[in-house]
């Protein structure tokens, strides 16, 4: 940081004030202590020698009781903290706090008795003097006249009230020094402002005029002698350039007309030369002619080969576009699925149409049992069961490349040994190319591409391209899993509910089981897509949910049911749809929940929806429920016989059912071996009960 002459002026004249005042004030203060301790020491002195009259007349009269009051009444004073007698030993013979007579004092531990009177400061603020009581003549009668000292006089004085005036007199040399520290430091800026910088500035902005060229500047400075003659010398100076400019103008002129003529002759004279010279260069140009002509047709044969160059160039980068198009579309793809399964077969199809691969698949680490788990296996025939799982061995490509978390390239896997050329799916392996899947520094398995269609090796650049699309595809898969653990977290809890509520009831045990694989049977026979598959299998396993909030007693009721039941049964698709209302991905099983006791003609419940209104899911499951029930024992009937129950559904198709599934699903009904055995499906042959109110009733009773 630079800073101006005026600054440095003021803190060089700032520190040495400082410097100078403070020297000044601490010397001073160390004069005002010593000359406290000075003025203690004497007042001590005085007090002791009045004290010490006023016990030897005391003791004289035989009035020793009184020394004691001597020494609480001068005690009294606010500036004497302690008055006692002590002996040498420290034991307190007399003092102005009667309570202390006796004890000893802990500071004092003299063997002997001092030699002769002192005084010091123990600490802050007090002052603590001793002096000796000799032996008398008139005190032989109650001390040996061997004894030369009878004890020590302590007193000990608070020197608050002194502190306190030098304390006030450093906080007034504190403030005068900081008003004549500031005093000066405004006194000198002004002085330097005025005398010094103004000046300096108005030569500085003449200065400047100047330098663009206005010589006509004259300054005055009237400030002080030196900057009087600054302006005079400054004024001569410029007066001096300016001549000297003109002069020089006035001769560059007449040098330029001069050259002027001097240029026209010599022109002439050069023209004649130049004449000269072109018919000899004429001459030149002919011969060069000839032999540019020959240098232009080498040049074609080079144009040619760069043209080449430049072709296999655009292929290259054409190819590097490619890569990173597919990149880029990888990555769109890759972050829009969520699906496990999905994603794997994603990137191995993309993987392989890049790397123009004949086989490509993706190994999954487990490494709890230190195996590889084949998936995805894409450009060979299916392989037998037994053989996507394979043991971590040191021949494998796979383990090396996990044991070691980097990418392997085999350009020619004769030239490698030490792994296996047949893989253990039953493929030749020529070259490939195998990259982690991780993310951070967990290993989750393998990408391998084998063999390229071209029959050619994999090279450095495609090694570096998959192992981007390999750690693009990591984290996407890392992702699903966890997304996948979660809704599994998730599912599994609320089916362990499901189940509880089922443990308790031997009539309906298995039910959410059976209700899941019909309507999961009618669902593939509608060839529905493999996301609707997921949601009405959870639909089914869910649907029941809601019966947490119904009291158990109602459930297990062999009695008629009352209307006000049969409000609080119905209540149970409402209580199934709040509580999975937090989970956000199961939405349309919610929704599916919520419809699978609403009927086709619109007179079922919650909602009283009707028709197409209705999800295909909740359709389906509306089926699935209904079969089920009717064909297992329930508190208040035995199972329906499997034709009745089919002819429950047919007779109830286009009022409680959709029209168009009952036929499909009454085909599946009896298809052989669809349905499960009897110790799986209780009441399937069971004789059925007389329904009550005519047998069309028998589906609604199994709702």
């Amino acid at each position: 940081m630079r800073f101006s002459l005026k600054t440095k002026i003021l803190i060089l004249v700032t520190a040495i004030l400082v410097v100078v005042i403070s020297t000044v004030a601490y010397h001073n203060y160390r004069q005002q202590k010593e000359m406290l301790h000075e003025i203690a020491n004497r007042n001590t002195s005085v007090l002791i020698e009045t004290i010490k009259s006023s016990v030897a007349n005391a003791m004289l009269s035989g009035r020793s009781d009184e020394v004691a009051s001597i020494f609480a009444r001068i005690k009294s004073r606010e500036f004497v903290k302690s008055i006692r007698i002590v002996d040498a030993e420290g034991k307190i013979l007399n003092s102005a706090d009667r309570s202390e007579i006796g004890s000893r004092i802990p500071e004092q531990g003299h063997s002997t008795l001092p030699s002769r009177n002192f005084s010091l400061l123990p600490e802050e603020g007090v002052f603590l003097s001793y002096a000796r009581i000799f032996n008398a003549p008139q005190c032989y009668k109650c001390h040996p006249a061997s004894k030369e000292t009878l004890g020590l006089l302590e007193i000990k004085l608070s020197l608050g009230y002194m502190n306190s005036f030098i304390y006030r007199e450093r906080e007034i040399a504190i403030v005068s020094a900081i008003i004549l520290v500031l005093l000066t430091v405004i006194t000198i800026s002004t002085l330097l402002i005025i005398y010094v910088e103004r000046p300096i500035r108005k030569l500085m902005r003449c200065m400047e005029k100047v330098e663009q060229g206005e010589f006509n500047q004259e300054i005055s400075l009237t400030s002080s002698l030196e900057m009087r003659s600054l302006g005079n010398s400054f004024n001569r100076m410029v007066g001096t350039i300016g001549n000297l400019m003109e002069s020089t103008v006035k001769h560059e002129r007449e040098l330029a007309r001069a050259q002027e003529k001097l240029a026209h002759h010599r022109e002439t004279h050069q023209m004649n030369g130049r004449l000269e010279e072109q018919i000899r260069e004429i001459e030149n140009l002919n011969v060069t002619l000839e032999e540019r002509i020959e240098e232009i047709e080498e040049a074609n044969y080079k144009i040619a080969d760069l043209a080449g160059e430049l072709e296999d160039k655009n292929t290259n980068l054409e190819k590097a576009v490619a890569k990173l198009s597919t990149l880029y579309r990888l990555g769109l793809a890759i972050n829009s699925t969520i699906e496990v399964e999905d994603l794997y077969r994603l990137v191995v199809k993309t993987t392989m149409d890049t790397l123009q691969a004949q086989v490509g698949y993706v190994v999954l680490y487990d490494a709890e049992h230190g195996e590889l788990r084949i998936t995805n296996l894409v450009g060979y025939r299916d392989p037998n069961p037994q053989y996507l799982r394979v043991p971590m061995k040191p021949s494998s490509v796979s383990s090396w490349v996990i044991q070691n978390s980097k990418p392997l390239l085999i350009t020619d896997i004769a030239q490698t040994p030490e792994f296996d050329r047949i893989s253990p799916l039953g493929f030749e392996r020529k070259t490939l190319i195998c990259a982690p899947l991780m993310v951070k520094d967990e290993i989750i398995g393998t990408l391998t591409v084998v063999n390229k269609l071209n029959n050619t090796v994999y090279n450095h650049e495609e090694l570096e391209l998959l192992s981007t699309i390999a750690a693009q595809a990591s984290i996407a898969i890392k992702n699903a899993m966890l997304y996948d653990e979660q809704q599994k977290t998730y599912l599994n809890t609320i089916q362990a509910l499901v189940s509880a509520i089922e443990a308790s009831d031997s009539y309906t045990r298995g039910h959410s089981e059976r209700v899941t694989r019909f309507s999961l049977a009618l669902a593939r026979k509608l060839e529905l897509p493999a996301n609707r598959l997921k949601v009405i299998e959870r639909a089914a396993i869910l649907h029941d949910i809601g019966k947490i909030g119904i009291d158990l007693s109602l459930l297990h009721k062999e009695e008629t049911l009352t209307k006000d039941d049969v409000a609080e049964l119905q209540q149970h698709p409402s209580i199934g749809m709040t509580i999975l209302e937090p989970i956000e991905f199961l939405h349309d099983v919610r929704l599916c929940i919520g419809q699978h006791h609403e009927r086709y003609d619109g007179k079922g419940y919650p909602n009283r929806l009707t028709g197409q209104e209705l999800l295909l899911e909740s359709r389906i499951l509306a089926i699935a429920d209904s079969f089920d029930a009717m064909t297992s024992d329930r508190p208040y009937r035995k199972a329906l016989k499997l034709e009745v129950a089919i002819q429950e559904l047919a007779e109830n198709a286009g009022t409680q059912f959709d029209p168009e599934l009952v036929p499909i699903f009454i085909k599946l009904l009896k298809t052989p071996n669809f349905l499960p055995q009897r110790e799986e499906f209780p009441g399937l042959h069971v004789v059925p009960l007389a329904a009550k109110g005519g047998s069309k009733s028998h589906s609604c009773i199994a709702q």
